[in-house]
């Protein structure tokens, strides 16, 4: 039997516990739901944080999105998606090799 690869066989409630979905007991399901939730947050704040100094050097540059996104090498909606925080649209690593592009230097630390 072939099942079409565009149908989902399950979609998971919003804001619903997957774990818990997946069979996993309730203080184990809240346990690694509270694990990925400050793993998102992590990387959102680092997203963030990328966004805000991307957004900076571009005020300070007095640059339009149009002049931003050729240097950064992207499209000019790219920009605009940084300058709004739109930070699913991007991954830790696109944020970075834009500020690369400016000239700025990126530091990380683990602690």
């Amino acid at each position: 039997m072939k099942q079409k690869a565009d149908k989902s066989l399950h979609i998971s409630a919003t804001g619903g516990n997957v774990f818990a979905e997946l069979g996993f007991g309730p203080e184990k399901a809240a346990e690694l739901h509270a694990a990925s939730n400050r793993i998102i947050s992590e990387k959102l704040a680092i997203k963030n944080r990328l966004m805000g100094e991307l957004a900076e050097w571009i005020a300070q540059k007095n640059l339009k999105q149009a002049e931003a996104a050729e240097i950064l090498g992207v499209t000019r909606p790219r920009v605009s998606d940084v300058m709004n925080k739109k930070a699913i649209k991007f991954t830790i690593d696109a944020l970075v090799d834009m500020l690369a592009k400016t000239g700025k230097q990126i530091s990380f630390s683990v602690r």
